[in-house]
């Protein structure tokens, strides 16, 4: 029997899609932790150093959006934000200099977990489609996190300078198509306050959203998809723990929270 992690999710599911009466989808692709057993006693990897490198919590940022998707395979057994040749972490080189194995994966897994890969995206597709039918045109908000205390539990965190608590990716967007949307977005969650201070959001500083999930809505949506990278710095939890601040947990859903009815103004325009 597939063994289950906190949330009920087995090493067998691969992701969850919730519908509702929106234009408006969120996605969790790198929320997952869960990796099949076969390429499991392959790793050389821990646990704890893959959920480092996750984005966990981030499906829990997206609850209250009513179109989601969360994925729930770990990143390093597939990684659906690279392009299908890089999907699959074979070298350090693709994964923060990490050796992940032990023993690679054969051919036979290897088309196994990119059989994943294609179906994820397949899926996709057809949801969009259905959003585009229902409401012409539609916004996803692909959700992420990222580390600011590479150098350990101990060390300063980056500079915030270039480690924004939000940074928007729109490396694949038509930028000016889209600013009627974006930008509102964008002023939306500076205004949300947070312990006293208002969220510092900027655009393409820590990342510029060059992931294969927006490549991907925007070169077959190109005119009613506009899909932007979210990654939130992980101000919400102790990286090196994996342990949440659940006040701030509360906080980043909040601010998703906030963002709807704008989007959905903005969208209509």
């Amino acid at each position: 029997m597939a063994s289950q992690d906190e949330s009920g999710n087995s090493a067998a599911d691969w992701w969850t899609v919730h519908c509702g009466l929106s234009p408006i989808l969120a996605t969790a692709i790198h929320n997952g932790h869960a990796v099949r057993p076969a390429i499991a006693t392959l790793m050389a990897i821990s646990e704890a150093e893959r959920l480092r490198e996750e984005d966990p919590f981030t499906a829990f940022a997206a609850c209250d959006v009513p179109n989601r998707i969360i994925f729930h395979r770990s990143r390093f057994e597939v990684d659906l934000n690279r392009a299908r040749d890089g999907a699959i972490y074979l070298s350090p080189e693709q994964a923060w200099g990490i050796d992940i194995w032990n023993a690679k994966p054969d051919p036979k897994s290897i088309r196994d977990t990119l059989s994943v890969y294609d179906a994820y995206y397949s899926m996709l597709r057809h949801v969009l489609r259905q959003l585009e039918k229902h409401h012409g045109r539609f916004v996803v908000l692909d959700i992420h996190s990222y580390n600011h205390r590479r150098g350990g539990p101990d060390a300063a965190p980056s500079d915030p300078k270039t480690a924004p608590d939000i940074n928007i990716g729109t490396y694949s967007m038509d930028r000016d198509r889209w600013a009627h949307v974006l930008d509102p977005f964008m002023e939306k969650l500076r205004g949300f306050t947070f312990r006293g201070h208002r969220m510092d959001v900027r655009e393409n500083v820590a990342f510029e959203g060059k992931g294969e999930q927006t490549r991907f809505i925007h070169e077959t949506f190109p005119r009613t998809g506009c899909a932007m990278a979210i990654e939130f710095k992980k101000f919400f939890m102790d990286e090196w723990t994996g342990l949440p601040d659940k006040s701030a947990l509360v906080a980043m859903r909040a601010m998703v929270r906030s963002t709807l009815p704008v989007l959905e103004e903005s969208l209509g325009r």
